[in-house]
């Protein structure tokens, strides 16, 4: 195996990176002393890609819910589970899948090399039977289920249905019943072969393991398989909607909850430039968010101390592959105040950003801070990694970058995501008797 050694001295750590024949990135950081090994493998495949142009350049649409039913289903072989061998190994595993990834992990103290062979067999030895595909939408429905009655994840994606009216994002990962009743062992065989190529897909490993048996591992692994040449890189049709004019402003829903919920939306019109740009981009946006809506912020500090909002007051920042939105909420009785200065604050946000130079450099060291406390975590070293997205940034890089953003940065960032103004506003009430 021929590895790239990506040195960070400053944090005395060595990446070591390389490209397989068949396309499989792989990156491994083996760090001295450690006992416990963390692995994930993961595809550039998640709920939003429904549609997609095959190799022989067909446009096919497959129900929403696919990408996780396949992360499901993928654990399950003819005579075994993937699941009992890691038990049997002693280690952890499970799997994850976004609107753009799905990824396969585990963590183990024991057998690093049977448990990496374990991950990459069964993540690229698919099988699907009709029988227990079946079984499986019954398992898949419970799940469903559960994040109906979840309230957060309903004001989420009640905020997503606003923002992407249209699109596959607003569409429960998960899928919704009546969806994932069009799913058989065809459509998931055919996701597969598509996006579950070698190189559509990367692999993590760091931890307690030696660098020379684990290369090894991999490759003959890798070699081993007849595996079909890589295609073209399918995943970047992400088909979204790029005008602002389909966004539903306003909408409210009521649940079962003792404090309505309140989220205002930012959906970010402008495309995410490409490689560590996209990551610039992304770090001042979290800085620029943080200034304006933190719990050190003016606007925080003024709802709380009037009691309109509580420590339940928060703000997200998402960006994935074709897209990016930006949200606030809380629960709070005083919704529509807390509403009306949040959208002042957004409004104001460049004159207000022009005013915190001062503030932005103890941001910057209190990023800085969960960046390094972050690479003491195995889990959040491979998971922070994006892959291609930001040009195989790491944990690391975001710790160098940060320190180099200026306040200008940050304005132009925040001036970019707020223009045009796409925002939306989604309510959860509670049931009136």
């Amino acid at each position: 195996m021929n590895l790239q050694k990506i040195a960070y001295p400053q944090f005395n750590e060595n990446l070591y990176r390389t490209t397989l024949a068949n396309g499989l990135t792989v990156n491994l950081l083996p760090r001295e002393n450690f006992h416990k090994t963390y692995a994930v493998m993961t595809t550039n495949y998640g709920s939003l890609d429904t549609k997609y142009y095959n190799v022989q350049g067909k446009l096919c649409t497959v129900p929403a819910g696919t990408a996780h039913f396949l992360e499901h289903k993928l654990f399950e072989k003819e005579d075994h589970d993937a699941f009992d061998l890691f038990g049997e190994y002693g280690a952890d595993a499970n799997a994850f899948t976004s609107f753009t990834k799905t990824s396969f992990l585990f963590s183990t103290t024991a057998n690093v090399k049977a448990c990496l062979q374990t991950l990459l067999d069964f993540v690229q030895e698919p099988y699907f039977s009709p029988q227990t595909v079946e079984k499986e939408k019954g398992i898949i429905g419970e799940e469903i289920s559960m994040y109906d009655d979840d309230t957060d994840w309903q004001l989420f994606f009640g905020m997503l249905r606003n923002l992407y009216p249209k699109d596959p994002v607003s569409v429960d990962i998960a899928g919704t019943k009546e969806t994932i009743a069009q799913i058989d062992a065809t459509v998931l065989y055919d996701c597969y072969r598509q996006f579950y190529q070698p190189a559509n897909m990367d692999l993590f490993v760091v931890g307690g393991f030696d660098l020379a048996e684990i290369s090894e591992v991999i490759d003959a692994n890798q070699a081993a398989k007849t595996i079909p040449a890589p295609i073209q890189d399918v995943t970047l049709n992400t088909f979204l909607t790029a005008s602002g004019q389909d966004v539903v402003t306003f909408s409210e829903k009521k649940m079962n909850v003792t404090r309505p919920k309140s989220m205002i939306g930012i959906k970010g019109m402008q495309p995410v430039p490409k490689g560590r740009a996209g990551l610039k981009y992304k770090l001042n946006l979290e800085l620029g968010l943080y200034l304006l809506f933190g719990e050190s912020s003016p606007l925080f500090q003024k709802m709380f101390q009037v009691g309109i909002v509580d420590d339940s007051f928060n703000y997200e920042l998402e960006m994935e592959r074709g897209f990016h939105f930006a949200v606030i909420s809380a629960d709070t009785v005083s919704y529509a105040e807390m509403e009306s200065e949040v959208k002042q604050t957004l409004r104001e946000a460049h004159q207000i950003l022009e005013g915190s130079a001062a503030e932005l450099a103890l941001a910057k060291k209190e990023f800085l801070g969960q960046y390094i406390q972050a690479q003491n975590s195995l889990e959040s070293i491979a998971n922070g990694y994006e892959g291609r997205l930001f040009d195989h940034a790491t944990v690391f890089d975001y710790a160098v970058e940060v320190q180099k953003i200026s306040l200008a940065d940050v304005i132009a960032a925040v001036d970019s995501l707020l223009a045009p103004q796409v925002f939306s506003t989604f309510r959860i009430l509670p049931v009136t008797k």
